[in-house]
């Protein structure tokens, strides 16, 4: 049976040399195996790759010039949707570069230069902004979108090496990131340009978003799911509400309390505490109930609750960011945070046991 992990080079007369390799030790744990000359040259590969498309990336902080500032002008007054396109991996690009925008306050959508002229194109109106990517400025697809553009009087934003160009000399406005070298061992496979018209993309995106006074909140609109969007919505959006929450009169007793706090589904560890006027005048939490045990206070449980209860709690206010209430948790080294209304009356209870793994930080 012929060995399938035979390597082409160790076929006979192979025309391809065999090279050094770390494969044939991965199967060891890297704690483990020796390291080989072969792991040497990859890693001191690789850092020449990381090298150079940093290098590449560094190189363009001298470059931005005043047509950086018109292409953000561009775009920052873009009335319709800036459409993005590039073919190859200049379009996979493009298609971050996209979502960057959509999701920092500039509505976008990605054209396939390739698919426009199969009916996409109607995908253009007036309003709206094309952002070109190619790294030569003459792809094919893309230098074909150029006429129909023009005649639509739809500006272009172009990323190219060179703004002499078919695609730069066409555009309202060229961010130039010059000739760059690959980090390939061929210096062929689109690396270091990639990287660098990535970064080149994300310093518009991002200046656009400044420009429009773009906020957390807004971003947290636009990022409702994980971890990130719960720690920039507000307390009231993840809070448990009042009518969710176990609550009573201060004036109640221990036993009564407990005896009529029941509420369906898991239960907070606390129970909120009122006064006549329904403001917020303490908790009695799972701790204070086990400090009685504790000191075998079981008298106290005929007692008013306000004699043994947390007092004038940690609270925050209606509107505060989840990320706020959660710092805040942490350097209390609380569990139950109660949301109150500017009057001071209770509108919910965040709990440590509803946050699972949104917030790494813990309490």
């Amino acid at each position: 049976m012929p060995n399938p992990f035979l390597k082409i080079a160790d076929l006979p007369n192979s025309p391809f040399p065999a090279q050094p390799s770390v494969a044939g030790s991965l199967a060891l744990a890297p704690s483990t195996r020796p390291r080989t000359e072969a792991d040497d040259d990859a890693i001191k590969f690789a850092k020449g790759v990381l090298r150079s498309e940093s290098d590449a990336i560094l190189a363009q902080i001298d470059r931005l010039d005043d047509d950086f500032c018109v292409a953000l002008g561009i775009v920052a007054s873009c009335q319709g949707y800036v459409v993005v396109t590039g073919m190859g991996k200049a379009g996979l690009i493009g298609r971050k570069l996209s979502a960057t925008l959509s999701s920092t306050g500039t509505p976008s959508h990605f054209l396939h230069p390739a698919e426009a002229f199969h009916g996409d194109l109607g995908a253009i109106r007036a309003g709206d902004v094309v952002l070109a990517i190619s790294y030569s400025g003459e792809t094919e697809e893309v230098k074909r979108l150029l006429a129909p553009l023009a005649s639509r009087n739809v500006p272009i934003v172009s990323i190219v090496s060179n703004r002499r160009s078919a695609l730069g000399r066409a555009s309202s406005a060229v961010l130039e990131i010059g000739k760059i070298e690959e980090a390939d061992a061929l210096r062929l496979a689109p690396s270091s340009s990639a990287a660098a018209m990535l970064a080149v993309g994300d310093a518009l995106a991002l200046a656009v978003s400044r420009e429009k006074g773009f906020r957390s909140e807004d971003f947290a609109r636009f990022h409702p799911g994980g971890s990130l969007g719960r720690q920039l919505s507000a307390v009231d959006d993840c809070m448990r509400p009042v009518a969710q929450c176990r609550a009573a009169k201060d004036s109640a007793t221990v036993r009564d309390v407990f005896s009529s706090c029941r509420k369906p589904g898991r239960r907070s560890g606390a129970i909120l505490l009122t006064n006549e006027t329904r403001t917020l005048t303490g908790i009695f939490t799972d701790s204070d109930l086990a400090k009685l045990f504790e000191t075998r206070g079981e008298n106290a449980f005929d007692r008013s609750i306000c004699e043994v209860m947390t007092k004038t709690p940690t609270v925050v206010e209606s509107g505060v960011l989840m990320k706020e209430a959660v710092a805040l948790m942490a350097s209390r080294k609380i569990s139950e945070l109660p949301v109150v209304d500017r009057e001071g009356k209770p509108l919910g209870l965040i709990d440590i046991t509803d946050l699972g793994d949104f917030f790494p930080t813990g309490v």
